[in-house]
């Protein structure tokens, strides 16, 4: 996608130690967010906890007003930036490789293609008591990283976890999936990875219910189960993303992305865009720049 930076963790490094390092926890301060000011990708996650001040945080086409006792989790391939630090901004940044997720419980709950969590973990707030509880983790994290050992990397990976499953329990109620072990849990995970990969090419209920092996009906109920939403809703949002994301931040033409995204005419992602939010292209595009520039 043109003009769009993506940074990775392994090219961060602010000591020799980096290298060999899957974090990195750093102090919330202006140095420090130079790099997020503008809009791009990365190939990690990416914490922000405030305890102090405000900050604006732009993750795909939502602006969250994070304040103390607010963290922020920016899922890999997220677009997103920061604005509008306050002068009296205090916080930790905290980076991790998925790859720090040895557990596949974790993984999978985590993961970039469990949409809902994705959006839900983008702005939490905690009660005060968990909020410090949260701090002190952070603080054995970045103790760690600036003095990492090989035992103490474990420890690290092991509060950064804690850490997560912590925000996870704050988001308890709103996710269904989360606090009820389903046996047809997997078969989700399975479907929201699969349209990740196909989405472009594969737009009908039947080709996901065919390759997971089980009934467009059944599909649906496990779709509408985990997400509250029939499996065609979930394709068509999945698209609706990628258009987005296309329109604000790619220098293709709508002809080019009407292609890319497995339109046979740009008439047809115009009658698309037009029929899920009563908009074209064009205006969509005006409404998102709006929205980043504006």
């Amino acid at each position: 996608m043109g003009g769009l930076m993506k940074l990775e963790i392994k090219k961060n490094i602010q000591k020799e130690e980096d290298k060999n390092l899957s974090f990195r926890a750093f102090d919330l301060t202006t140095e420090n967010l130079k790099a997020y000011l503008k809009p791009h990708k990365k190939d990690h996650f990416f914490i922000i906890v405030i305890e102090n001040g405000n900050l604006q945080v732009q993750i795909e086409d939502k602006v969250h007003s994070l304040k103390s006792g607010k963290i922020s989790v920016v899922f890999p391939e997220q677009v997103h930036f920061v604005s509008e630090p306050s002068d009296d901004l205090k916080g930790k940044i905290i980076l991790f490789e998925e790859i720090l997720f040895c557990s596949d419980i974790l993984k999978n709950e985590l993961s970039t293609y469990n949409v809902n969590l994705s959006t839900q973990l983008n702005c939490t707030i905690l009660s005060p008591e968990d909020f410090e509880q949260s701090l002190h983790a952070i603080e054995i994290i970045k103790g760690i990283y600036q003095k990492p050992s090989l035992i103490k990397k474990e420890q690290a990976r092991f509060h950064i976890k804690i850490f997560l499953l912590g925000l996870i329990e704050s988001v308890h109620g709103l996710h269904p999936i989360l606090h009820k072990e389903t046996a047809d849990k997997p078969i989700y995970v399975r479907f929201k990875k699969l349209l990740n990969q196909h989405y472009k090419e594969q737009r009908t209920v039947q080709y996901y219910a065919e390759e997971l092996a089980i009934t467009t009906k059944k599909l649906n109920s496990i779709t509408k189960k985990h997400c509250g939403e029939t499996a065609i809703q979930a394709i068509h949002n999945r698209i609706l993303i990628e258009i987005k994301r296309q329109l604000l931040f790619s220098d293709l033409s709508h002809k080019e992305i009407a292609f890319d995204l497995g339109f046979n005419s740009p008439s047809a992602l115009n009658k698309f865009v037009k029929a899920k939010l009563k908009e074209t292209p064009t205006e969509l595009q005006q409404e998102l720049a709006q929205m980043y520039i504006g």
